[in-house]
């Protein structure tokens, strides 16, 4: 067993510690690893960040516990307290999409991945990679191969889509592995902050599992190698057009069908009768589909047509914009300018109501156009959500009519109105999500749009849109529309504080902070930006851009002459110390940002919210000196907002007072003064939905000798 004060123990509880800060306990809990180096070493000692500096600051640790058993025993109390607890492996809940019902051919392809899936381990990833054009089938053999019965996965199938030829772009590495997790029951508040700590989480989290992992849309080795693990029960296959160098993976191409499988396949789809009827169109619609089964599918009910619907030159050589050309000239007029308009961006799943903006139509009409072109293979479903996408090669053909039968000022004009649906129901979700903030501007009053039953349902309609909203934000830019790039980032606020999802809001975060300076960067706008985008690069532990950036904020709004969003950035430069392990500066932080408040003017913005903001300085105030060793003077700050708090019915900073309270108390190693206000915060979080800090309290609890 490894011994708790080695260096190597006490550098991987700085790691676990370290790699859990998605949340307020975790924050927390890093913030008391600080304080806790800081009372063995002797002095203030810079947070670490990479394995190098965990191993040094550990070394620090070592060499002075090693001869002070009194030492040795507080730090082996605290890790216990502030270690990880496994989360429980639960049953995987998989993302895998529907296989389909006819399924011809490719018997060697299977073959080939059966005898990948079940080699015995050598040290090797088990790892496939299926390559074909689009329409070939390259991803519907991946998901018809982890639909089949089978005991090599005991566990489940996982499914992620990389985006590398899909709709919306590829997707970074820490969405897609944040979205794996899910699946594999693990809250976001377990998961690690950093990217790099979340592929070594993924990868000790399917260790010993038996699992198929299917990465669609694949384009590079760089993209990929985050994901693969020599695990022996998990077996990965990674789809992709073309094959691509840097993997060391089985080859398993997708080719066209034969024209003897292409007839099998339509002859299932339809009925003997239906191709025996069509022999005189059938050779040419063959040739026209060119052996893939999206193009033969797409096609299938063009059999009982007398002839072929004439073809547009531009779609000749290619089997899938040929199929879309072909089923595109058999639509209505409403129903082709909703295909061409909607194609204009790749917008990761839009619903009716997005493309009744778009197009100026009413939402049932457009609910029942969408749901036509879906038949028609023109666009792919979502999972029962309503909402729809389309597969690359068919937006490319769509794309290209809407510029040649629409033209510029149509296409711009479809855009703008898709661009302002989009920020109206942003404005309108981020302020009813956060009611009483004054970073999220009311919407104006034509407005308001839809009204949701409580702060949660906001919520939920940002989360769905999450996609669709950072790609309004790069269309925005694209089409010279900052206004409105602005405006959508600033609803993103309620996103990045509630939900976090910091990786996929970054570029988004980075274009408002550009588009705001270039108009303005002494601007409310831009020192809102800047702030936003300080607090997502905290979040990412990325913390010399996060200081740059809440500096800039702070800069803005001072000469904006808005107090508190200036107070506001100088707090997150605040709370950036804390987590820098850098208590001393935090404190002066806190200090300057409470001197911007007591200059607020009663009418001025953010003045309704004074008396809160003080209280959570006081609380800051307080860990920073906790944090130095001063923890009589912690007690008096913590005490005083912790009145507020209660005053107020905030339950939830309630007890991440009475948490810091207690941490207190147990730097002197008083179980009996920490004990009551561990049990006030256990019991006030009750209903609050904070598990995983009242996991932390629950063994800071048992560190108090309680059951």
């Amino acid at each position: 067993m490894l011994d708790p004060t080695s260096v190597a123990a006490i550098s991987a509880v700085l790691g676990a510690v370290g790699s859990g800060m998605a949340n307020e306990a975790g924050k927390w809990a890093w913030e008391s690893t600080g304080g806790a180096v800081r009372r063995i070493v002797g002095r203030e000692v810079p947070a670490p960040v990479a394995q190098d500096e965990r191993d040094e600051v550990a070394r620090m640790v070592h060499e002075r516990i090693r001869s002070d058993p009194r030492l040795a025993s507080s730090w082996t109390a605290f890790a216990a307290r502030v270690r990880r607890a496994p989360v429980p492996a639960g049953a995987v809940r998989s993302d895998l999409p529907a296989s389909i019902r006819f399924f011809t051919d490719r018997k060697e392809a299977m073959r080939q991945l059966q005898r990948e899936a079940s080699r015995r381990p050598d040290g090797r990833p088990r790892l496939a990679l299926v390559h074909g054009p689009d329409g070939m089938g390259s991803s519907t053999l991946a998901v018809h191969f982890g639909a089949q019965p089978t005991r090599l996965f005991p566990d489940g199938q996982i499914y992620a889509d990389l985006g590398g030829g899909g709709s919306g772009g590829a997707r970074d590495t820490g969405t897609v592995l944040r979205a794996l997790l899910r699946q594999l029951r693990v809250p976001d508040e377990e998961m690690p902050t950093g990217t790099d700590e979340l592929g070594a989480f993924f990868r000790d989290r399917v260790a010993d599992r038996g699992l198929l992992v299917v990465l669609d849309h694949a384009y590079s080795a760089g993209q990929v190698r985050p994901f693969l693990t020599p695990a022996p029960g998990v077996f990965t296959i990674l789809v992709a057009r073309t094959p691509f160098p840097g993997i060391d993976a089985v080859r398993v191409p997708v080719g066209p069908l034969s024209d003897r499988d292409a007839v099998r396949l339509l002859t299932d789809i339809t009925d003997k009768s239906t191709v025996a009827a069509a022999r005189a169109t059938l050779p040419s619609l063959l040739q026209r589909c060119g052996g893939s089964p999206y193009a033969l599918r797409a096609a299938a009910y063009q059999l009982s047509a007398p002839t072929l619907p004439p073809r547009h030159a531009g779609a000749d050589g290619d089997p899938v914009r040929g199929a879309a050309e072909d089923n595109y000239r058999l639509l209505a007029p409403e129903s082709a300018r909703l295909y061409r308009l909607m194609a204009l961006r790749a917008w990761p799943a839009f619903d009716a109501a997005a493309a009744a903006r778009t197009t100026g139509r009413d939402h049932r009409g457009t609910a029942e156009l969408l749901d036509d072109l879906a038949d028609r293979m023109l666009l792919e479903r979502g999972t029962g959500d309503g909402r729809y996408h389309y597969r690359h090669g068919v937006r490319a053909h769509a794309e290209a009519a809407a510029i040649r039968e629409d033209g510029i000022a149509a296409c711009s004009a479809a855009l703008h109105r898709t661009l302002s649906g989009y920020a109206d129901l942003a404005a309108s979700a981020a302020h009813q999500a956060l009611p009483k903030s004054w970073r999220v501007p009311a919407p104006t009053g034509d407005r308001t749009g839809q009204r949701y039953e409580d702060e949660g349902a906001a919520l939920g309609a940002l989360l769905a849109e999450l996609g669709n909203l950072v790609e309004a934000v790069r269309c925005a830019e694209e089409s010279g529309d900052p206004d409105t790039a602005v405006r959508l980032c600033r609803a993103l606020w309620p996103l990045q504080l509630k939900a976090g999802h910091h990786e996929m809001l970054l570029p988004a975060l980075r274009i408002g902070a550009r588009l705001a300076d270039a108009h303005d960067p002494t601007s409310p706008d831009a020192g809102a930006l800047h702030a936003q985008l300080a607090h997502t690069l905290t979040e990412l532990k990325r913390w010399d851009e996060a200081e740059t950036e809440a500096r800039a904020a702070a800069r803005a709004e001072e000469s904006a002459g808005h107090k508190r969003g200036h107070a506001s950035a100088v707090e997150f430069l605040g709370l950036l110390r804390l987590r820098q392990w850098r208590n001393e500066e935090a404190y002066a932080c806190f200090d300057e940002a409470g001197g911007i408040l007591d200059a607020l003017g009663d009418q001025e913005e953010g003045a309704a919210d004074l008396p809160r903001a003080r209280a959570l300085l006081e609380r800051h105030r307080g860990r920073a000196l906790r944090g130095s060793g001063r923890r009589e003077e912690a007690r008096e700050k913590l005490e005083s907002a912790l009145r507020y708090f209660r005053s107020s019915g905030d339950a939830y900073n309630t007890a991440r007072t009475l948490t810091d309270l207690a941490g207190t108390w147990l730097d002197e190693e008083d179980t009996g003064a920490a004990l009551p206000l561990v049990e006030a915060a256990i019991t006030t979080l009750d209903g609050q939905k904070a598990e995983y800090q009242v996991r932390i309290l629950r063994r800071m609890r048992e560190g108090c000798g309680a059951e």
